[in-house]
């Protein structure tokens, strides 16, 4: 309703209600523009919303695109990514570890028929290498089987005898390496006094003792190769915890033949 005043001097002096016009309603604005929310108006201004044109009503403006979305997804792929790469680490560590254990499960039967027949055979068909010795630290409850040759190919299955040194368990300056995780883990707990035990092909064992262990950087192992007495050389990476592989230090583990 629409109120409206007579004209000075009529004598009414009444105030008289108009109705609104027809088709005409209640816009936003008349509640808005009194101060307050829609619908708490005074008066009519609290009369239902409903559109001045029929057909027409609210219209909201459309939302922006958010990028909510599109990080959402990029942290699901990133995550999925990370995962991915966790299982594939795991799955390498798991098969040196696994290629390891079976190297030397491998080189235990090849080393028995070497015991029997006096000569070292291939390990395995196809195998470019032989088993040449067995050591034995009785401290650090390990027994591993040497190939010949130090090469990344060979170090996978065992320890591997160094090219050009004495072999073990034979008078002179005999080396071999493996690797820090898997054959020479037992070298973090050696210590001087231990002994070692190796075990040749024809059968004989020559016991030796720890005289000496150091750190030394990859490039300058200073390993004589004169000795006076029959030494076993044993070398591995270091540090022992390393998250790489490789690193440009060497852990050295020396040990003189027993009188």
């Amino acid at each position: 309703m629409v109120a409206s005043v007579d004209a000075p001097g009529s004598g009414v002096g009444a105030v008289r209600r108009r109705p609104p016009a027809r088709g005409a309603g209640v816009g936003v604005g008349d509640g808005v523009d009194r101060g307050g929310p829609v619908g708490c108006g005074d008066g009519d201004a609290r009369a239902t919303i409903s559109a001045a044109t029929p057909g027409t009503g609210f219209r909201f403006p459309t939302a922006e695109s958010s990028p909510i979305g599109a990080d959402a997804r990029l942290l699901r792929w990133t995550s999925r990514a990370l995962l991915l790469a966790g299982i594939l680490s795991i799955a390498g560590a798991a098969a040196i570890l696994s290629k390891a254990w079976i190297g030397q499960v491998l080189l235990g039967v090849a080393w028995q028929r070497a015991l029997a027949g006096g000569v070292a055979s291939a390990p395995w068909p196809g195998a470019d290498t032989r088993p040449v010795a067995r050591i034995v630290a009785p401290a650090q409850s390990a027994d591993v089987l040497v190939l010949a040759g130090a090469t990344g190919r060979t170090l996978a299955w065992g320890p591997g005898h160094l090219d050009g040194t004495a072999k073990p368990g034979t008078p002179g300056q005999s080396v071999v390496s493996a690797h820090r995780d898997t054959h020479f883990r037992f070298l973090e707990h050696a210590a001087v006094g231990d002994p070692i035990v190796v075990e040749r092909v024809d059968g004989v064992r020559v016991r030796y003792r720890i005289v000496s262990t150091r750190i030394a950087d990859a490039d300058h192992l200073d390993i004589p190769r004169e000795v006076d007495v029959p030494t076993l050389t044993l070398v591995t990476c270091w540090p022992f915890d390393a998250v790489a592989p490789g690193g440009p230090l060497r852990y050295v583990v020396v040990a003189e033949e027993m009188g």
